[in-house]
């Protein structure tokens, strides 16, 4: 494709049969127009998306998007990506400042036990996807089903895209504080949603080592204790 100035056109809507979950007709969650995602980007006139086509939508869906890139040459190129969208998602780190702890859960990761970790038995800050909530309704209700914990005041930490170069999702992230007395509920997770959660309370001091040493690898929780460290409610008095 000549670079400079050349015109590039709308992208084209390819021929597609009919009938196709997903797209024209509901897959199994409902959702149709699952192609549709990406087409009429504008934001970045250096981007011009040409195709989006649905790979998978059994739960989350896998797109493979065609797109012309202009160089910082002024030259374009044709690319693909493939795009895995389990929509967004909150976390929060619970913190007991008085007594210097935190709260975090321990659950079985089945992409991380095939990728290497020993055991698939994580240390996480609760999450969870947001569905049809605001962000702060979503860790209030994620919060209860995954530690038991009535949330009282939360503060925004930031905004974090966790794996820009494949997923979409873009988790907000958030941090509060808690007492025994907070904790309403027995925790565990959503059983029917085949949940088993351990509701775990870590000395502040051991769960920031524990980042450090290999025994918390998920990225989330290393980000928030970190954060809890340097600028948060565990920060060095100055």
């Amino acid at each position: 494709m000549s670079g400079g100035g050349s015109a590039l056109t709308e992208p084209d809507a390819p021929s597609r049969p009919t009938g196709v979950p997903g797209i024209d007709v509901p897959d199994a969650r409902g959702r149709t127009g699952l192609d549709r995602a990406g087409r009429h980007l504008t934001g970045n006139p250096d981007v011009v998306v040409r195709d989006v086509e649905l790979l998978a939508s059994a739960w989350c869906v896998l797109r493979r998007t065609t797109f012309d890139y202009r160089h910082a040459d002024g030259t374009w190129s044709r690319q693909q990506r493939e795009t895995y969208d389990r929509g967004n998602g909150a976390t929060v780190l619970l913190y007991d400042v008085d007594r210097g702890t935190v709260l975090v859960t321990r659950q079985f990761r089945y992409p991380v036990y095939v990728n290497g970790h020993p055991d698939g038995m994580m240390l996480e800050t609760a999450a969870g996807l947001l569905d049809d909530d605001a962000p702060d309704a979503a860790i209030r209700r994620e919060t209860a089903e995954e530690l038991g914990v009535t949330v009282g005041e939360l503060e925004r930490v930031f905004d974090v895209y966790t794996s820009p170069g494949s997923v979409t999702e873009r988790l907000h992230c958030y941090a509060a504080g808690y007492t025994p007395a907070a904790r309403t509920g027995a925790g565990g997770g959503v059983a029917d949603e085949g949940e088993d959660i351990t509701v775990v309370e870590l000395p502040f001091a051991e769960a920031l080592d524990m980042a450090h040493d290999g025994r918390i690898v998920d990225a989330k929780t290393i980000m928030l204790l970190q954060w809890a460290a340097l600028r948060g409610p565990f920060r060095a008095v100055r």
